[in-house]
């Protein structure tokens, strides 16, 4: 859960290394009636309209009625007070959540997923947990206001996490500071998960886009790394998207650029220079 903060205000960006790990194509074998919410994507509405909403899982459950849910994950995080507001909202439903992750609940998708009675992780999926984390740019003054606002943030997560598993506070947040990666069986070890599920209920689907739209949010993610403010990358990325006719063999986006052929748009260069961005701005005298 990365945090952009601007004019006083709190802005969720996904974490780069759990997008790195996410792999967006793993999907239920099969879902099981229509009693059932998937979270596949980041958590809150992302610059394509698209992402996992409290808005969209209470107009699901209300749809569903006063029946069992299953909630399937597969989610790099994104917006924490998205998150813990629909961890929130399935809490409050009247009947038993399952929660079952497929390939990886991370950060804020991991704070959903403790909102099971039944939570459980495939052998080879993972749930990711770990602390609040931000670019800022201020002085020492704002940087302390900062530091205390955001451990006040970590707190509530280590009460949750805490809670839900069994595992002592000062064990969980031990945990969160090193940014912990945990596996099914592990998991399910430290009370995080209560239950593991087969292989056989997790599958790959066919691509339908999904790698021209991981391209563009680890290019999103680059971006903001190195300092770019959202609408600014929401306009890049938007004006890239219309002139967009078809995702690449290879996975890269295309861009239509005037007066050329099409050509690919090679998201690493743009992470590499993000880099060197972000690196040339902290050599800038300040003003």
């Amino acid at each position: 859960m990365q945090l952009n903060i601007k004019a006083g205000s709190f802005r969720c960006e996904l974490s780069p290394r759990a997008l790195d790990m996410w792999n967006p194509e793993l999907r239920a074998a099969l879902e099981a009636g229509t009693d059932t919410i998937t979270m596949y994507g980041i958590i809150g509405e992302d610059w394509y309209g698209e992402g996992v909403t409290l808005k969209r899982v209470d107009a699901a459950l209300r749809a569903i009625g006063d029946k069992p849910v299953t909630v399937y994950i597969n989610s790099p995080g994104g917006d924490m007070f998205e998150g813990i507001a629909i961890y929130n909202r399935l809490l409050e439903h009247s009947q038993e959540i399952t929660i079952k992750v497929l390939g990886l609940a991370a950060s804020a998708a991991s704070v959903i997923a403790m909102a099971g009675t039944k939570r459980e992780v495939a052998k080879t999926a993972f749930l990711m947990i770990h602390n609040c984390w931000t670019y800022f740019a201020g002085n020492r003054h704002a940087i302390r206001e900062l530091a205390d606002t955001m451990e006040e943030f970590d707190r509530a997560m280590i009460s949750l996490y805490s809670d839900t598993s069994g595992q002592d506070e000062k064990a969980v947040e031990k945990m969160l500071d090193a940014e912990t990666y945990m596996n099914g069986a592990n998991a399910l070890e430290k009370g995080f998960a209560t239950g593991l599920i087969s292989a056989a209920e997790v599958t790959e689907a066919p691509d339908n886009g999904q790698s021209q739209a991981h391209a563009a949010r680890k290019l999103d993610a680059a971006l903001a790394k190195s300092g770019m403010p959202r609408s600014e990358r929401r306009k890049l990325l938007s004006e890239i998207k219309t002139g967009t006719p078809g995702a690449a063999g290879d996975g890269t986006l295309r861009a239509v650029v005037v007066g050329t052929p099409c050509a690919a748009l090679d998201v690493s260069a743009f992470e590499e220079t993000a880099t060197q961005a972000s690196a040339l701005k902290g050599l800038l005298p300040i003003r």
